[in-house]
């Protein structure tokens, strides 16, 4: 089981796009995947065709240790994955966890009991580093960041490797940086080339090949609440996300092939 923080402090960047829409597309390619909306503003729950407002078990019942995964855990009919759903009730989780013990590694602990059920466990996380991302953190093996290229993108993703690196040295010796994917990504902006040439020359094969677009139908296929794959499978987000699914799938097996030699 891999387990991918998504994760990105700054908003609007295409973080829950990319859950949703990369969980279709592993889904997609036969793997079991499970998706696990840590954002209050549960989007990811909406974007995968569950209607929050009604929910009654969540993940803010298994950070708080109230219910097990699989009493919260749905599947999404429309995007043939499981979810881990989230409403606004998640936003009180950062309080009720402040004075626990070992607060930081309720997520990881949960986890336990899933065993190998999954292939992949994607998180998205809320756009702030707050006890709820550092739980995710603490539970991934490594983490994917979306981000625009753009010059204010650029400093922000220090304060996130930062942040890696405190979690590495404290929680999660294991945590790794698993790539960079670039979104929302128009070719025709220069500055958006510079940047993207600066990532590449700083952090070398840990930027995706894949970039995601800007596409009209990305944009268009959470009022509907189906991922992308679903809703044009011909559009050009659709198969952007397709390639970042084939290619998380090739650099894992690169892995494992390395790891057995």
């Amino acid at each position: 089981m891999r387990i991918l923080a998504i994760t990105n402090q700054k908003g609007g960047v295409g973080k829950t796009t990319t859950c949703v829409n990369l969980a279709a597309s592993l889904a997609a390619t036969k793997r079991r995947v499970l998706l696990i909306d840590l954002d209050p503003q549960g989007n990811a729950t909406t974007g995968s065709g569950i209607e929050k407002t009604t929910l009654k078990n969540t993940i803010y019942h298994v950070l708080i240790g109230q219910k097990t995964f699989k009493e919260v855990i749905q599947t999404s009919e429309k995007g043939k994955f499981d979810i881990a759903p989230a409403n606004r009730e998640l936003a009180g989780a950062e309080v009720e966890l402040v004075n626990e013990i070992a607060r930081e590694t309720k997520l990881k602990h949960a986890f336990v009991e899933l065993g190998d059920s999954y292939d992949y466990v994607l998180i998205d996380c809320p756009p702030a580093l707050n006890l709820i991302t550092v739980n995710a953190l603490t539970a991934a093996h490594a983490v994917m960041i979306p981000m625009q290229c753009e010059y204010y993108a650029l400093e922000g993703l220090s304060d996130l490797v930062n942040t890696i690196k405190k979690v590495r040295a404290h929680l999660n010796p294991g945590l790794e940086i698993e790539g960079l994917l670039r979104t929302l990504f128009d070719n025709r902006n220069m500055l958006a080339q510079q940047v993207s040439a600066d990532l590449s020359q700083h952090f070398g094969d840990k930027v995706y090949r894949t970039v995601i677009p800007r596409n009209v139908r990305l944009a268009e296929a959470p009022s509907f609440g189906v991922p992308v794959l679903f809703y044009d499978k011909a559009s050009k987000g659709a198969k952007a996300y397709l390639a970042l699914a084939g290619e998380i799938i090739s650099r894992a097996k690169r892995a494992a092939k390395s790891a057995t030699v």
